[in-house]
């Protein structure tokens, strides 16, 4: 019988080879961002066409400000060739930075499917992220194999834990067989750049993963579900700071669900005024939304601190999380709010 490891680590292998024979892992040049300095960028083919960006932590590498998400909103579009459309408009707008994860779905789209489609011909501009539920370090290879063969692909940007929100989750990735021993050989093999883990929940457990496993990123709700303990943007933020890590933030918008005349533009500005907070990963499902993100970046202007007093105000009912779908237990992004 063949050794499933054996042959796992023979494709990973096969990844590098190709990805090295390709010249698809340059050392790279520098790019003037926004945030805290220079960067080195994977590919001399991203281009942010004069948008703002940040660095990601001490990883070295910008990214856009905003990035595509590609979850519930954009599993909306049912029309390949729309989705393809859109992806197309975000990387000749600069918005080369983009999110997916296996179980961005519906039962007509399969997102990382709809990133191959565009990958397959221009991987060199993206900075593409996707992620693994698997706790176990074979249940996580496994995942990212299929990933690669839907994004067509042989290595992604930012390989993530997928919404860690419980501390025995934190305990399986990290121990003996579990999947952090996987994405640590990954990130070595050149087959992920960075590590990272998204988190909706919960600020403790978003902080023992920063504290307790080599990472690179954090991807955080900056609003919590109810009974959540601790504080996202005063204590998991500061902590991943601490460690270097760099922090992109997500369901930014959601909170024009539940409050009256708060409009998404004044929502994106808020997210990207917190300190030390890189980029936000919005949920784009026309070429419209995608040209008002864009126009938003090319003027963008941190909010004042008496216009971030005010938001936080308008933004207290959301904070108590009054009813919404994706507060409640088992919601899953696969499948729109």
């Amino acid at each position: 019988m063949k050794d499933k490891r054996m042959d796992r680590r023979n494709f990973i292998k096969t990844c590098v080879t190709a990805t090295a024979a390709a010249g698809a892992l340059p050392a790279g040049k520098l790019l003037l961002g926004a945030g805290r300095g220079p960067a080195a960028s994977p590919s001399p083919a991203l281009d942010a066409k004069g948008l703002p960006t940040r660095v990601l932590g001490k990883s070295g590498f910008a990214v856009p400000i905003i990035g595509v998400g590609t979850g519930s909103r954009f599993c909306k579009l049912e029309e390949r060739e729309k989705s393809v459309e859109l992806l197309n408009a975000a990387i000749d707008n600069g918005l080369y930075y983009w999110d997916t994860a296996p179980n961005y779905t519906t039962d007509k789209v399969i997102s990382e499917e709809r990133l191959g489609l565009v990958l397959k011909k221009r991987r060199k501009e993206v900075f593409v992220g996707t992620k693994v539920e698997e706790l176990t370090a074979d249940g996580a290879m496994r995942q990212f194999e299929q990933s690669l063969k839907r994004l067509q692909t042989d290595h992604v940007d930012i390989l993530q834990f997928h919404s860690v929100d419980t501390l025995e989750d934190v305990a399986k990735i990290g121990g003996k067989g579990g999947a952090m021993e996987a994405l640590r050989k990954l990130r070595e093999q050149k087959a992920t750049r960075l590590v990272g883990f998204s988190c909706h929940s919960s600020a403790e457990t978003a902080m023992a993963m920063v504290e307790r496993l080599d990472i690179d990123t954090m991807l955080i709700a900056l609003n919590h579900q109810r009974g959540t303990r601790g504080d996202m943007e005063k204590a998991a933020i500061p902590a991943a700071v601490k460690k270097g890590l760099g922090v992109m933030v997500i369901k930014v918008i959601r909170p024009r669900e539940t409050v009256a005349d708060v409009n998404p533009e004044d929502l994106i500005r808020y997210a990207l005024t917190l300190e030390h907070v890189d980029a936000a990963v919005i949920g784009m499902d026309s070429l419209e939304v995608l040209k008002k993100n864009v126009a938003l970046l090319k003027n963008f202007q941190k909010m004042t601190p008496a216009e971030m007093d005010s938001m936080t105000m308008r933004l207290r009912p959301f904070f108590e999380g009054r009813g919404l779908p994706w507060m409640n237990p088992g919601y899953t992004d696969g499948h729109p709010a």
